[in-house]
């Protein structure tokens, strides 16, 4: 009998096939860009956390990836006879094998006693937390370890970074001993069942659904998808699921095809989706939208940010997981069609809020309708602006007055087959504008690209030459999403006559 890992334990708890896949198949995992991205923040976090649990630098890192399974295991229960903190700690029990991101001695020498710590990248205490930390209770009191109490700790994300590389308060304790230590025939059911599944010799039968993503993203996705037959027009393209006869259609039932689905069990947009993408026909409501534009006229502006968050925070004054503007362009398009570009970007590393807030009330002028897409998104890092420098408040919040967001037009009175049920600008604009694509561009073709190259572009080690690169592929993709708006203001006011 092979010992699971906690981690094939909680893709078990997610789904069973998940876990076969784990052991049997690895090499049809494919891990998306955001999956990396949050096993970096979660080692971000654990470096973060030893600071904070050995700030003498007197604990001992276990480290199973260099020593292998059973040096660290060994090296792990040796560690337990002195008063030190422990990270990483192994422990093999019962089929099961689990690693302690810290462990702290307790008070008294009499008999040795330990306070387990979990840590996470999180701000709140997850349902799954509870299963992962039930689980490190039952391994770690199976092996032996006198655990007198398990806690989880995620990120506070209303602590203000004070900076000099202090990270006291980033993160805060849960103490989750009772519902752990209760839960102990629980896990051994889910350790017997996980045997169970993984000595199984095919895949066990099961269908993609909701559980794909919850609680995380399955990197089997794309292989289970493969292996099922695949619906003309699938059901996952209309917007907004949450009905509850709609959902147990779709999840009890089965139904997987648009044309499966009754009418009845539909909102007006879920409707309009599924005529026109049946119909292959466009909705277009063309008298509707350029009435919703005409009061806001020209000159105007189109608008667009750039953000970044980071876990552990490392501007002064900012927030875990505070959206940070670093670029944005502006589109300003004048009464006679003349259009006219201005961009902000700050790739050399420091807090670009301040400078950015000053660009952008002198790239946006004092009056005529501010377009964007989404207006949500953008009106709330204006008011977070504000906030920030008092001083701006005044020009940065008579600028988000002027907002006028183009999405609830795109919405109400546009829809083509090829959106899927989406209205999101990338899907909206090959529809409207074919000869503009964003995969067309190079490096930055989406948000999360874009972020991703903002942190690479103020790396230290990152060359001039790499970071000059970045800078055109950011300024070419921030770019394009405003002169894309351009566009579709063209094509939703009936402004043909505009050569832009």
């Amino acid at each position: 009998m092979r010992s699971l890992s906690k981690s094939k334990l909680m893709a078990f708890r997610q789904c069973p096939k998940r876990l076969w896949l784990e052991i049997h198949r690895p090499e049809r995992r494919e891990d998306s860009s955001a999956t990396e991205a949050s096993f970096a923040i979660g080692h971000q976090v654990g470096d973060i956390a030893r600071r904070l649990y050995d700030p003498d630098g007197q604990g001992v890192l276990i480290d199973a990836q260099s020593e292998g399974f059973a040096a660290a295991f060994a090296r792990s229960q040796a560690a337990l006879d002195a008063a030190q903190p422990i990270f990483e700690a192994g422990f093999s029990a019962a089929g099961a094998l689990a690693f302690a991101d810290v462990m702290l001695p307790g008070a008294t020498a009499r008999k040795r006693t330990w306070r387990m710590i979990e840590v996470k990248s999180s701000t709140s205490v997850k349902d799954y937390h509870q299963d992962d930390t039930a689980v490190q209770a039952f391994v770690a009191t199976s092996a032996g370890v006198a655990l007198s109490a398990i806690a989880l700790a995620h990120i506070d994300s209303q602590w203000v970074y004070p900076g000099a590389g202090d990270y006291q308060g980033l993160l805060t304790e849960v103490d989750l001993t009772e519902q752990a230590f209760g839960r102990a025939e629980e896990v051994k059911g889910w350790i017997a069942e996980a045997q169970r599944i993984a000595g199984q010799p095919g895949e066990p039968a099961m269908k993609s659904g909701r559980h794909c993503n919850q609680p995380y993203e399955c990197g089997f996705l794309g292989y289970c998808e493969s292996q099922e037959p695949s619906a003309e027009f699938p059901v996952h393209w209309l917007p907004r699921i949450q009905a509850k006869a709609l959902k147990a259609l779709i999840e009890q039932d089965g139904v997987t095809d648009l044309r499966d689905v009754p009418d009845r069990l539909l909102n007006e947009r879920q409707r309009l989706v599924k005529t026109h993408t049946l119909s292959g026909q466009a909705f277009f409501d063309a008298a509707g939208a350029a009435a919703d534009l005409a009061p806001h006229k020209l000159p105007a502006y189109f608008l667009d940010f750039e953000t970044i968050q980071f876990a552990v925070p490392i501007w002064k004054g900012t927030r875990p997981y505070q959206q940070l503007p670093f670029q944005f362009s502006v589109h300003r398009l004048s009464r006679t069609g003349k259009l006219e570009h201005r961009s902000f970007l700050d790739l050399s590393g420091n807090d670009p809020s301040l400078a950015f807030a000053q660009a952008l009330v002198a790239g946006c002028g004092e009056s005529g309708p501010v377009f964007v897409y989404n207006a949500a998104f953008e009106t709330t890092r204006i008011r977070e602006l504000a906030e920030r420098f008092p001083r701006l408040a005044a020009p940065l919040q008579a600028i988000s007055a002027r907002v006028v967001d183009l999405l609830p037009i795109a919405q109400q009175r546009y829809y083509h087959p090829s959106q899927q049920g989406s209205w999101s600008i990338k899907k909206v604009l090959p529809a409207v504008a074919p000869d503009l694509r964003y995969d067309a561009l190079d490096g930055v073709q989406d948000g999360g690209m874009a972020m991703s190259a903002y942190q690479e572009a103020i790396h230290p080690g990152t060359t001039r030459a790499r970071k000059e690169q970045i800078e055109r592929q950011l300024l070419d993709y921030c770019g394009l999403d405003t002169f894309a708006m351009v566009r579709l203001w063209q094509f939703f006011a009936g402004r043909g006559d505009l050569k832009l």
